[in-house]
């Protein structure tokens, strides 16, 4: 069925009106950054197709990508790198970018949904989903905001660092990045805290 807007709509009904998904791209890779969208959509948002970024092929991430752009009230991106990811640990890393990308929405929205994710300190009040991406259009929008946003800044590192193939696994442990990193050692993008490859 894909993900709706009950969880906006009950929200709304409890007088919220700048509902904010939150979600992140890049919990599980190797290198590269974890990268947080915020998105705020309008109360009657038609967006087709919008679903878990994971569901969905690169070309239809990128369209929706582009629709999500052109219709939100607001949308927000946050980043933690890889010095941030091994000096915290990646779920602090993760709730770090989360901050970012609220911090950037404006307007600020007054309720926060979030992918599954607990996000202590913000004054406004927080509802984790699990499995929210698959569940609330919100979230899933940010889900795709994140994952594009995070492929173009991998897409990037691979013409720096060809010898990894970046481009093809986005960081993440695939065979060919394992033998990759066998071959070449870790860049300065990898994660040093991961144990897969520490020697």
């Amino acid at each position: 069925m894909g993900p709706t807007q009950e969880f906006e709509r009950v929200a709304r009904l409890c007088g919220y009106r700048r509902i904010a998904g939150i979600d992140e791209a890049g919990r599980g890779p190797l290198a590269g950054p974890v990268v947080a969208a915020a998105v705020i959509l309008p109360t009657r948002c038609r967006l087709l197709g919008i679903d878990d970024s994971k569901q969905l092929p690169a070309k239809d991430r990128e369209q929706a990508y582009t629709a999500i752009l052109e219709q939100a009230v607001g949308v927000g991106i946050g980043s933690a790198d890889v010095a941030e990811i091994d000096q915290l640990n990646i779920l602090e890393a993760t709730r770090l970018a989360m901050r970012r990308a609220v911090d950037q929405l404006a307007p600020p929205p007054d309720y926060l949904l979030i992918d599954a994710v607990a996000l202590p300190g913000f004054k406004v009040p927080i509802k984790p989903i699990i499995k929210g991406d698959s569940l609330s259009v919100s979230i899933a929008a940010a889900s795709i905001i994140a994952k594009v946003t995070r492929d173009r800044l991998m897409a990037r590192y691979h013409e720096i660092f060809p010898e990894y193939g970046f481009l093809s696994h986005k960081g993440y442990g695939t065979a060919e990045h394992l033998e990759r990193l066998a071959r070449h050692g870790p860049c300065s993008i990898h994660r040093r805290t991961l144990p897969r490859y520490r020697k």
